[in-house]
């Protein structure tokens, strides 16, 4: 049973994994813009947004993790001097997917993973579902 094991295998053993999302990490902060297929997107991103939560934070310990994870320092540079900053009052979600499509060979369903623009606006917090007005009682038919 896979309870509560939220990993996404995304065909590559443990390793291949780690490597492959650090790498289109990397990728997406230099660039600010990455195409790949849907599923890695959604993988990727998770990966991205702790690592702009961990340039956040600043600490000499969020740099560790950062290289640890990411495995290359002028990344990691770049993400504590420049792109973390850049979202300095922004609680989360710093990042975007734009479905476009299928690949041509296989089917794939293709988007764009991007870096969201300094200034967009942060995400609305959910307002508080408004109680619903009470049924009137229907007569009883005795």
């Amino acid at each position: 049973m896979r309870h509560r094991k939220d990993t996404f295998k995304i065909n590559r053993h443990g390793g291949h994994r780690k490597s492959l999302l650090a790498n289109m990490v990397c990728s997406l902060y230099k660039s600010g813009r990455i195409a790949t297929t849907t599923v890695r997107a959604k993988v990727v991103r998770r990966l991205a947004e702790k690592m702009i939560t961990l340039g956040k934070d600043g600490s000499l310990a969020a740099r560790r993790r950062a290289i640890a994870a990411l495995r290359q320092k002028d990344v990691v540079r770049l993400l504590f001097a420049e792109i973390a900053p850049r979202y300095a009052a922004r609680p989360g979600g710093y990042t975007r997917i734009i479905h476009v499509g299928q690949r041509v060979g296989d089917a794939a369903d293709m988007s764009f993973l991007e870096l969201l623009p300094a200034d967009a606006p942060a995400p609305a917090a959910a307002a508080p579902a408004a109680p619903a007005a009470p049924a009137e009682a229907a007569p009883a038919n005795a």
